[in-house]
């Protein structure tokens, strides 16, 4: 084919690799285009991988300054250049991992910033490449707050992965997903900590009873925490930071670094999109249709840069799965993205799928609910720690409609919950299941037991 592909990926995040390795696996001939030094995008190199290998040496933290509790006589502190060469020994492991998938399947990659063009074909640096599809996977970056910039002390998830030192102090904006779990690392490593979001509650896209949870968690924590907050002004003095909000009150939390954790916007910058015609979004994200497919044909678009409702990565690659086959001429159904799990590795850890109570009321269902505590599971009380499964389902013996979890490692346990709500189960099925004891997992079966009318080690 010459200078041509069957297939070009403009981006080697998660969407794009994971395109790229299924559209090679069924026969074709692939290019990904990436601008980085190396694969993996965002979620490999500065989001999910990271995020989460910081987010395990800071449990470990929590563990050894509650040894005690599980009858150990333990001390410790964080050592922040170990810590900072666990994280990138694990993301070099993981980019390892996939370049060697990549170079497996024969998958070209070109070095280069990426420039669409009609027919369709991308152009490089000046050399032009020919496609029988595109697909557009150059995924977001963190958003600020109009006239904020970043510097020494005012950083977003980018650059917090890169700090040279544990900040004693932090104010983070934004509780979302990021803003969480940055909150819980800088607090597991000794920072005094002050979140403010500006919605109503903290994690505001999860059920009202999780949000209500993990601000009660955090607070127990030495979190300060303020909700439906508005920030007015963000200083760097030089030696600290300041941060005016108003929450019923002007205050000022003063601080060693502000991360601003307030949302991620699409990378399309210097694409070409308008040019060839690719419609955007009001907000930059590439339009599409229920089958990723741009505006025009043979350009599709997956993952963070898409205009679909979720922004994480495992919906990246069944997007990007997704996109391949189709191009493959396989018949390959919509991705629910209600029934998509989300997850955050906060401490406490927040999980869920399915419909929030208040959304399954918005759409006309009527529903009976549990909730069920932690600590009537034993399991819970060996690891020590307690938290809440909520489930929803509809009334009269109807399917579950949402299944809403914060405890220790619900991140696991929603790929069960995943099962019961894509698969519509009704409580009553799932009451009749065994779960191993004991074991975290039968707090998903005892939720259900109480909602069918026999609890068994709760009220």
């Amino acid at each position: 084919m010459g200078d041509g592909y069957d297939v070009v990926v403009i981006g080697a995040g998660t969407g794009g690799y994971s395109a790229a390795l299924r559209a090679a696996q069924v026969g074709k001939r692939v290019a990904i285009v990436e601008r980085d030094d190396r694969i993996g995008g965002t979620c490999l190199l500065r989001g999910c991988i990271p995020t989460k290998a910081l987010l395990q040496s800071a449990a470990v933290m929590d563990t050894v300054n509650r040894a005690s509790e599980w009858g150990i006589k333990a001390s410790g502190e964080p050592d922040w250049s170990a810590v900072k060469a666990f994280e990138d020994a694990i993301v070099e492991k993981l980019v390892k991992g996939v370049t060697g998938l990549i170079k497996a399947r024969k998958i070209d990659v070109v070095k280069g910033t990426a420039t669409l063009l009609a027919g369709p074909a991308v152009e490089v640096d000046g050399r032009r490449i020919q496609a029988g599809d595109v697909i557009v996977a150059t995924g977001s970056r963190p958003k600020l707050l109009p006239g904020i910039e970043i510097g020494e002390r005012i950083i977003t998830s980018d650059q917090a992965l890169w700090y040279d030192s544990i900040p004693s102090s932090a104010v983070v904006i934004g509780a979302g997903a990021v803003g969480l779990e940055f909150a819980s690392i800088y607090r597991s490593f000794g920072a005094e900590v002050t979140l403010i979001e500006a919605l109503p509650r903290l994690a505001p896209l999860e059920d009202e009873e999780i949000s209500k949870e993990v601000a009660r968690a955090f607070r127990k924590r030495g979190i300060t925490n303020a909700a439906g907050a508005s920030v007015q002004q963000v200083i760097d003095t030089g030696d600290h930071v300041e941060v005016t909000y108003d929450a019923g009150g002007v205050k000022t939390a003063s601080a060693d670094v502000c991360l601003v954790a307030v949302g991620r916007g699409p990378v399309t910058d210097g694409l070409g999109l308008e040019a060839a015609g690719v419609s955007l979004h009001e907000k930059g994200f590439v339009e599409v249709d229920d089958q990723l497919r741009t505006n025009v044909e043979h350009v599709w678009a997956v993952g963070d840069v898409a205009a679909t409702p979720l922004q994480l990565a495992h919906v990246s690659f069944t997007e990007g799965y997704a996109v391949a086959e189709r191009i493959a001429g396989m018949d390959v159904p919509e991705i629910d993205y209600v029934n998509i799990p989300r997850v955050t590795y906060s401490t406490p850890e927040i999980a869920s799928v399915g419909l929030t109570e208040t959304q399954a009321a918005e759409r006309g269902y009527q529903v009976v609910t549990e909730k069920l505590d932690f600590r009537a599971i034993g399991k819970a009380n060996i690891v020590g720690e307690g938290g809440i499964v909520k489930v929803i389902a509809e009334a009269d013996g109807g399917p579950v409609l949402g299944i809403h979890m914060i405890g220790p490692h619900v991140t696991d346990l929603i790929s069960e919950a995943m099962l019961i709500t894509n698969w519509e189960a009704v409580p009553a099925e799932v009451a009749a299941l065994m779960h191993p004891h004991p074991s975290l997992s039968e707090a998903v079966g005892e939720a259900h037991l109480a909602l069918v009318g026999k609890p068994l080690h709760s009220p």
